[in-house]
């Protein structure tokens, strides 16, 4: 009896479907350097995010340089992060900090700005059109 073995069949069928299919939970996310020189101390960029997508700003400074972060938006929900190279914390978060940041630097090292939106805002798909200014001085 042949079909005995068709459910049987069809199971197997869906699981090898479900193992090879994308993992659609992966957000996408924008990365960029930012490059401060002597000359330019200021670095400012427009983006877009969408949902729970990210954009992620990385920027070289040494210990005891300023740096300075200013983030304008037009969704209150949007906001930014700064993390610390090889730190598990983040050395600023935005939606208890706000949407700027100054101050020295702890430690040598790539530090990464992280903008995204708030879960409430995520979910819902929403869009945040921003400009964000990265600085760093001596």
């Amino acid at each position: 009896m042949p079909h005995r073995h068709l459910p049987i069949r069809a199971s197997l069928l869906l699981a090898a479907l479900v193992f090879t299919m994308p993992a659609w939970s992966a957000d996408p996310v924008h990365k960029e350097t930012v490059e401060l020189t002597a000359g330019k101390t200021v670095h400012s960029v427009k983006g877009k995010i969408k949902g729970y997508a990210t954009a992620e700003y990385t920027v070289t400074g040494k210990a005891g340089q300023t740096l300075s972060v200013t983030l304008k938006t037009n969704q209150p929900s949007n906001y930014f992060n700064i993390r610390q190279p090889g730190q598990d914390e983040a050395l600023f978060i935005g939606s208890s900090g706000g949407n700027s940041y100054q101050a020295k630097l702890p430690a040598d090292g790539e530090y990464t700005v992280q903008v995204y939106l708030m879960r409430n805002a995520a979910r819902r798909n929403a869009v945040a059109a921003y400009t964000l200014d990265i600085g760093l001085r001596d």
